[in-house]
């Protein structure tokens, strides 16, 4: 049985197809040539005058594991549908989790966290989540057998630990957080890395050493993503300086920057008193170096809940906000910080981090090298991506909404004068096209002949965030997951693991270490080769 998908205007920017009538042929979840045979069996669908696009790719999202679950304990009030104040659940279930992404278009996400002892809590999670492929980046930049192998200069030895550490969490790529803070943290709980040559007390080493190294192995290994980089001193007055000391490490190498918005802030020095956005000069680092790409983590106003893997964060925001705070530390792995927080689009820092989110979609010349998050649920829920896409294409809208925040902002940034506005075709750059090519996803953010047949297919409308809340049809692996706008099946993803070749002679003396240091034996860590049979190894 072969289904066609005719009629529709396809934006499928990997294969240059930017606004053309054509037809999309379907057999056994995969996207293929048209049958040769006059009579094969077709099923046919007319989206004649709709938007065709591949399903969105959220690349760097919160949603599985101890975290997310601790802060749906935290706040359970965030886990039900939108909340009397118009707030959006920001933690939901793990169940509806695939539903409420499925019903934006989005086919695959990526747990942007995990520590590697909670991997198999995380697999089991994500067997429940329906409609969606999922994966997650594994916490590396605070790991003590990481840190002794850059205090050592063993290249070959930290390769070979990253190549064994993905195969036994079953995860995608490693995740640098606050690389060497978060060990200083545990070590002090007033101890944090504010510059990238700081010691990190008892390695011997520093965090522009831990960030070097970890890049370059990965690169070595040919790890499609071979980093995915959360900088120090996030939220931080002026840490745009330790961001673009960071970009300068990575020179040349192949390298992500996440949740950047946090990371773009001036001021809290001698020539600049109060905080202000630095995006340009960090946008110009981005423009001229081919190999690096970021993601925004766009704060949009509401309540919310702060997670991550940076302790000393959570603490400092639990500080500022009052609000109540969670803080757990994985032994020789990895740290955690949970507080909720309230966005006001009348409170300056706030309506700034807004701005400057936005700021970097627009200054970016390339949309290939920016990606749409909102560091969900840090700067806001994913739910608020049909806002941001109009905020991005409707520059009168955007004008409305700037005028509705503290005004000062405009002082201290620069979004009152960007007049770009996206077109849809790179819309589907950075929801779709461009995550999955920075993952290295071969088969996903794409419409062309072996690609998943994972589509979306959205009612053209002048208001692009009603356009983009509601698909019409979401295809998933081929099945008709949304069928005129509403949900009606649940299809069966898979978790996108790697399994790079590295030096497997270099196994003993990992697990030797391992025994020696942790908690629990080497041979019971991590998860065993088919123990999840929805792991697909890419």
């Amino acid at each position: 049985m072969y289904q066609k998908i005719t009629g529709g205007t396809v934006y499928d920017p990997a294969n240059g197809t930017d606004g053309q009538t054509q037809d999309i042929w379907i057999r056994n979840g995969k996207i293929v040539h048209p049958p040769e045979d006059e009579r094969a069996d077709v099923s046919t669908i007319d989206v004649t005058g709709m938007v065709v696009m591949p399903g969105a790719v959220d690349m760097h999202c919160h949603i599985a594991g101890p975290k997310v679950n601790t802060a749906r304990k935290l706040q359970p009030e965030m886990t039900r549908e939108t909340i009397e104040s118009g707030d959006m659940a920001n933690v939901p279930d793990i169940f509806s989790t695939g539903y409420r992404y499925t019903g934006l278009g989005y086919t695959t996400c990526f747990d942007a966290a995990i520590s590697p002892l909670a991997a198999r809590h995380v697999h089991q999670e994500f067997s429940q989540i329906p409609n969606l492929d999922t994966g997650f980046f594994v916490l590396v930049g605070n790991n003590h057998y990481v840190m002794d192998c850059v205090s050592k200069n063993d290249g070959p030895g930290l390769e070979a630990f990253l190549g064994w550490l993905l195969h036994r969490s079953g995860g995608f790529a490693p995740k640098l957080v606050n690389p060497g803070g978060v060990e200083l943290w545990k070590q002090r709980h007033d101890g944090n890395a504010r510059d990238l040559d700081q010691d990190v007390e008892g390695f011997n080493t520093t965090p522009r050493k831990i960030i070097d190294a970890i890049v370059r192995a990965s690169n070595s290994l040919g790890l499609p993503h071979p980093a995915h980089i959360h900088c120090n001193n996030l939220g931080m007055p002026g840490n745009w300086e330790t961001t673009a000391e960071t970009m300068k490490t990575l020179a040349g190498q192949k390298a992500h920057l996440t949740h950047i918005q946090f990371h773009s802030y001036g001021g809290g020095g001698e020539e600049e008193a109060s905080l202000c956005s630095k995006v340009e000069r960090l946008a110009e680092f981005v423009n001229q170096q081919n190999e690096l790409t970021v993601d925004v983590g766009q704060v949009m106003f509401g309540r919310t809940t702060s997670m991550t893997g940076d302790g000393p964060l959570g603490h400092y925001l639990h500080q500022i906000s009052g609000e109540k705070w969670y803080s757990a530390d994985t032994e020789l792995e990895s740290g955690c910080g949970i507080s909720p927080i309230q966005y006001r689009n009348r409170q300056f820092v706030h309506a700034l981090q807004w701005a400057i989110g936005l700021e970097w979609y627009l200054m970016v010349d390339d949309p290939w090298k920016v990606v749409m998050s909102t560091d969900h649920p840090n700067g806001g829920s994913f739910q608020a991506y049909p806002q941001i896409i109009r905020l991005l294409m409707d520059r009168d809208y955007r004008s409305e909404k700037l005028a509705e925040v503290n005004p000062k902002i405009l002082q201290h940034c620069s979004l009152g004068d960007l007049d770009r506005q996206y077109t849809l075709n790179e819309i589907a750059i950075i929801t779709r096209s461009g995550p999955a090519r920075i993952l290295g996803l071969k088969h996903k953010g794409h419409l062309g002949v072996g690609a998943d047949a994972d589509i979306t297919v959205y009612s053209p409308d002048a208001n692009f965030e009603k356009m983009f809340s509601v698909p019409r049809w979401v295809f998933k692996g081929g099945q008709i997951v949304v069928d005129d706008y509403e949900i009606r099946n649940a299809a069966e993803g898979h978790t996108l693991a790697l399994a790079p070749s590295y030096d497997l002679n270099r196994n003993g003396l990992i697990e030797s270490w391992f025994d020696d240091h942790y908690s629990l034996k080497a041979k019971n860590y991590g998860i065993r080769g088919g123990e999840f049979g929805r792991v697909r190894v890419v």
